[in-house]
Order: structure tokens, then sequence, then C-alpha cells
């Protein structure tokens, strides 16, 4: 059974750089654009999306492995992974329900076009130098490339190369276990 088929587009940089800001407008301007936009973020650190003393976050804590909270408004799936190795972006990629477009919030060093944020104040190397993945800068300089470059703040022309890209960016197609693309 074939799945869903959406692009992929990574946006890149160290942290401070404002990646998550410029996904948090930029996402908007691609919904009014058409497009079924979600996101995958990579977390560096312990975190957790449930609170402590509810339903839901007692019976992690009791030992399911996943946790499906429901209601007439949204649904969220917890997953611990106990002794599990964390899963790869292609795994999580098999998670998701259809879309036209997943934007990847890290994984810097799993091959993917990707957008790479970044700002001179940060002090931190360029990725474009040594990731021939990523495929333009957002930036608060300008940078001696060929690539395409804008400024952290032009949403709109951002938002413009994005829906320009996805009707020329490979399409990555997911697979149901046992089945075929």
């Amino acid at each position: 059974m074939t799945e869903p088929r959406r692009h992929v587009l990574g946006v890149s940089g160290f942290s401070g750089s404002g990646k998550t800001t410029l996904i948090e407008k930029l996402v908007p301007r691609l919904v009014s654009a058409g497009l079924r936009v979600s996101l995958i973020k990579h977390a560096h650190h312990d975190f957790d999306v449930d609170q402590p003393g509810k339903d839901s976050w007692r019976h992690r804590m009791a030992g399911c492995t996943e946790v499906l909270v429901s209601s007439a408004r949204r649904w969220a799936l917890m997953h611990e992974l106990r002794s599990e190795p964390e899963p790869g972006l292609e795994a999580l990629l098999q998670r998701l329900g259809p879309s036209d477009l997943v934007l990847v919030e890290g994984y810097k060093h799993t091959p993917m076009p990707r957008i790479e944020v970044h700002r001179r104040e940060g002090n931190r190397p360029l990725l474009y130098l040594n990731d021939p993945n990523v495929i333009a800068i957002a930036t608060d300089e300008v940078l001696d490339t060929t690539l395409p470059q804008f400024p952290l703040d032009d949403v709109e022309a951002i938002a413009g190369f994005v829906v320009k890209l996805v009707s020329a960016l490979p399409v990555e197609t997911r697979r149901q276990p046992g089945g075929r693309k």
C-alpha cells in the first residue's frame, strides 16, 4: 500500500540562530499558499509535553509505552522510549499523517534539502561551507555564495522560495511495513 507523497525540507542552524522564530512566521504563509504543513523538531535534551500529575503523565510514569490523549479538538501521542534507541528521522516521518511538506528543525547531519538559518552575532560557523544539502540561507549578513540568500526578516520571500521549491523537490514516499513504494 503506497502512502501519501510529500516533501521534506530541513531548517538548520545553531542554537539561537532563529530557526523556531522563522518557522513560526513561515508556516502561516505556507498554509495560506495552500500547503498542508507538518513539523518534526529534534530536541537535544530531556523534554516533556505532558504535565506532571495529569492522568496521561501518571499512565506514562506507571509504565505505558504509548499514551494517546484525545479530545474533540486534538489528539496527542506520547511514546516512551524506555531502553529503546532514539528513532531516526525516517522512522519519525512514518509516524506522521498526510501532508504536502514536512519541515524538519534540527537533524542537521541527516541528508535532506535544507535552509540554513545563520546570525552574524552567534559567531558560529556556516553550515553551507561543509554541507552540500544546504540549498538556501536565511541570514542577517551578505555572504559570498551563489546559494539563494534571504534576510532573516523577509519571510514573504522565504515562503515564496519554499512554495516554488515544493514543486521541484524530489518527493519522499512513505511505506507501510511490508508495503511497496
